[in-house]
């Protein structure tokens, strides 16, 4: 086919487009644009609850490391508390009301998150609660016990039964007070 075939053809096909689209409007764009919401909160309600995280945070030290059992599942309870409940927590009687996923985070974010978690435990009256540390590189594995041990709220926690994430998570179980 020569050039010349080709261009008329390019002129019939522009030629038709144009018939076709005689008459037509651009359309108007309708798309909704939403301005940004902002939260009005009380500032002093933010920084109590900041301190508080602050606070809870304070109690994971990397220095301090609790003795606990090396034979066996990762276990630990207070003096005060019963060894009936580990027993418990164990056979998965306590069901977690709150899941900390810790897979990924640093071990900075991970002490904020888990002294967030144990704060909204004792705020919203949660005795039970679930950390999955994962397993990984054992560095969560091994600080995530480590750090429960020293909160004061922690009453007792144990490895996970298979059902709530076995030896990549713990079942903790946090003192609150009854309302």
């Amino acid at each position: 086919m020569s050039d010349k075939t080709t261009d008329d053809f390019a002129m019939d096909d522009s030629q038709l487009f144009s018939d076709a689209m005689k008459g037509v409007k651009k359309i108007a764009q309708d798309t909704i644009k939403h301005a940004p919401t902002r939260k009005i909160s009380n500032l002093a309600t933010s920084k109590r609850q900041q301190s508080e995280q602050r606070n809870d945070a304070f109690y994971f030290s990397d220095e301090f490391e609790p003795h606990l059992s090396e034979d066996g599942p990762m276990r630990y309870a207070r003096d005060d508390v019963s060894k009936y409940e580990v027993k418990r927590l164990r056979r998965g009687i306590y069901v977690p009301d709150i899941y900390l996923d810790m897979h990924g985070m640093t071990q900075l974010e991970a002490k904020r998150e888990l002294a967030a978690m144990i704060a909204e435990c004792r705020k919203e009256g949660i005795r039970c609660a679930s950390v999955m540390h994962g397993i990984g590189t054992h560095v969560l594995k091994q600080k995530a016990p480590l750090w429960l041990a020293q909160h004061p709220d922690v009453m007792a926690f144990h490895q996970a039964p298979l059902e709530f994430g076995g030896a990549g998570a713990l079942l903790v179980l946090i003192e609150v007070n009854e309302r």
